[in-house]
């Protein structure tokens, strides 16, 4: 089974002993930075909707790319997802096979490995940063993505793609040319007026989902049943679209 995540932002970490792998995308990704290199302060914020401060320093970053220290991406990206991952307390086991099955989506770099050596930045992919190829990051990546991950699943013999990004990310997947069958979680909580999304828990329990199966190797659709971190309980459903509930009182404990 391959799983998808996706960033939140970057941040600038201290040195990890992880053997470091390179990004597939680099030529990708150095026609995105030299796009972004002509963006102006002005520019730059309304791209990214972020302050002056934010955006100085992200054009100060991409000013300065070329001297800029690398890490491995899963210990460069910080949020809810990665709260989830806790990517720090993973075992040496856990973290050898995520490098295989695990692929981080993003707007920069395309797609991931956890190992991969990355510098930091911000890039959204839902980014409206035109290019030769067309209007957004969208237009961009094309259908690559999603040859990419073809290839990467037929490298360790699966045909299933385990969705735990963001509809903004998820999206950059150019569905037709995917060849495997996606599961997508949902992950709800028991409200007084019904079970809903509470974006900030489904953040946390998707990359904690993320991480249960590379601490558990899984490989088939029904063994996401087991999951029960947070407080989740599976919920009878499709296999392809599998629901998890957490209870009100499980909600007030965590």
């Amino acid at each position: 089974m391959l799983t998808v995540i996706s960033p939140a932002k970057s941040l600038d970490l201290a040195p990890v002993s992880d053997p470091a792998t390179a990004p597939r995308f680099q030529e990708e990704t150095a026609t995105l930075v030299t796009r972004a290199r002509r963006l102006t302060l002005k520019d730059m914020r309304a791209l990214m909707s972020i302050s002056e401060d934010l955006a100085r320093l992200n054009r100060d970053r991409y000013r300065d790319w070329d001297d800029a220290a690398e890490k491995p991406a899963i210990r460069m990206f910080a949020g809810d997802t990665y709260t989830g991952l806790d990517a720090a307390t993973l075992s040496e086991d856990a973290l050898r096979h995520a490098q295989d099955t695990l692929r981080i989506l993003s707007g920069l770099y395309g797609l991931l490995r956890p190992l991969d050596a990355i510098k930091p930045y911000r890039l959204e992919m839902g980014s409206r940063l035109n290019t030769r190829r067309g209007k957004d990051l969208y237009a961009f990546w094309g259908p690559r993505l999603a040859e990419a991950l073809n290839a990467d699943a037929e490298a360790v013999g699966t045909d299933l793609l385990l969705n735990c990004a963001s509809q903004e990310y998820f999206g950059a997947v150019d569905r037709k040319a995917l060849k495997l069958r996606v599961i997508t979680p949902t992950f709800l909580e028991d409200k007084p007026g019904g079970p809903k999304i509470v974006s900030f828990a489904a953040k946390r329990a998707r990359g904690a989902m993320a991480r249960f199966v590379a601490e558990h190797r899984l490989t088939a659709p029904t063994d996401l049943r087991d999951f029960r971190t947070g407080g989740y309980e599976w919920q009878e459903s499709p296999e392809d679209a599998p629901v998890f509930l957490r209870r009100a009182e499980t909600d007030r404990a965590a």
